[in-house]
């Protein structure tokens, strides 16, 4: 009876099972989420705003099918996956963008909402074993636990790669790195199988963020220029190849329960608790420490940004002429140059002073999404360059 009980748990498990496909899976759909949500908001011009709206309702739509849900189904599951994936991206973003919370600040509440998710989990469940999502609390703390990774790894991402100037391919190349140090120590040094899966599940983030910025970002920018349609169509395609594959071969269908398991060993449990603890602190010395190092890189004795943006006023001067004589062929090269440069700058600009840096990072991106999108409007361009211009003289003054 009591092994019939385990079999139907496994059974009505809502999450897949990890084998390499889940991988695969999570990290394209990793990278669609960055590139995407690039794509609406600047390719299409919806802006940060409307992007966010039409992508959470999406969102929160597949999120209502997966809880309606009575088992496991990979159409549903990974179309979710994309969608959180999209919208954990833009939550950062309109933090950063829009809000003008520093990466650093977004980066420490995160990964403290991430770390009371898995607390609360745990104290509710006495497991985090994702073997056992078969109630409606387990999935919702999974669900949690999914969004906050997702904003976090944005995060972390975006302040190592940018901010801090290590770039895509190095940022993409470090986390890879890590994951494999992880994978070592699980094989071979007894790290707990469900503390490297976390691990793991959360350096994914920041390591799809590059690889899509690494694919679509132009060659200026220090990528490979496929764009962000390109991108996000070709790994649409190959996530979409491989839910195809596991509906069909079923071979991501979880066909154990460890929450059991969980449940009796105490000395296990004392074991997960001091590897985390030790985990904790080594991220944290390595984190901190590469911060460090790489913010003392970026310093400046400057104290206000007068005089230091008289790269981007030419830029934009440049641009305002192509779009006046409807050029927009060069003015979206232009575009491209604006964004280099300005990446490239983030990290001594907004030392000096972060305010204003977000504020003119604020313009700019809008400068961006309307040169960028496939039919541009003249007058609009006009306005928003005008408008941008006026931002970065008031302080290069």
């Amino acid at each position: 009876m009591e092994e019939n009980k385990i079999n139907m748990k496994a059974l009505l498990n809502k999450v897949p099972e990890v084998t390499i496909f889940f991988w695969i899976i999570k990290i394209l759909c990793t990278t669609v989420g960055e590139t995407f949500a690039d794509f609406l908001n600047f390719n299409l011009g919806l802006g940060l705003g409307p992007t966010t709206i039409i992508m959470g309702v999406a969102f929160f739509i597949s999120l209502f099918f997966q809880f309606k849900a009575n088992k496991y189904s990979a159409s549903i599951y990974w179309l979710t996956v994309v969608l959180i994936s999209v919208f954990g991206t833009l939550v950062t973003d309109n933090l950063t963008d829009a809000m003008g919370v520093p990466l650093e600040t977004s980066t420490i509440v995160f990964s403290v909402l991430l770390g009371l998710t898995f607390l609360f989990w745990y104290l509710s469940e006495k497991t985090l074993s994702i073997h056992s999502i078969f109630t409606r609390k387990r999935e919702v703390f999974y669900w949690l636990a999914i969004l906050f990774t997702f904003a976090l790894g944005t995060a972390v991402g975006d302040l190592y790669s940018e901010q801090l100037g290590l770039g895509y391919f190095n940022t993409g190349l470090t986390v890879i790195i890590i994951i494999l140090c992880v994978f070592l120590a699980w094989k071979f040094l007894k790290l707990d199988g469900m503390l490297a899966f976390w691990i793991a599940y959360i350096l994914t983030r920041p390591l799809g963020a590059s690889l899509g910025d690494y694919l679509s970002q132009p060659k200026v920018n220090g990528g490979l220029g496929l764009g962000t349609t390109s991108t996000s169509i070709i790994f649409l395609i190959a996530i979409l190849a491989i839910i195809v594959f596991l509906a069909v071969t079923k071979i991501d269908i979880s066909g154990k329960d460890e929450s059991t398991k969980t449940n009796k060993v105490t000395d296990r449990k004392k074991n997960i608790m001091t590897q985390t603890i030790l985990v904790l602190v080594i991220f944290l010395a390595v984190g901190i420490g590469g911060y460090v190092k790489l913010s003392s890189k970026a310093a400046t004795t400057a104290t206000t940004l007068s005089g230091q943006l008289s790269d981007f006023v030419t830029i934009e001067n440049n641009l305002l002429t192509d779009v006046n004589t409807k050029n927009f062929t060069t003015a979206k090269k232009d575009a491209d140059t604006l964004e280099h440069q300005w990446d490239q700058s983030e990290a001594k600009l907004r030392k000096i002073d972060g305010t204003t840096w977000t504020k003119i990072d604020g313009t700019i991106d809008v400068v961006l999404a309307t040169v960028r999108t496939s039919n541009p409007d003249a007058s609009k361009c006009k306005t928003v360059i005008n408008h941008s211009l006026s931002v970065i003289d008031a302080a290069n003054k």
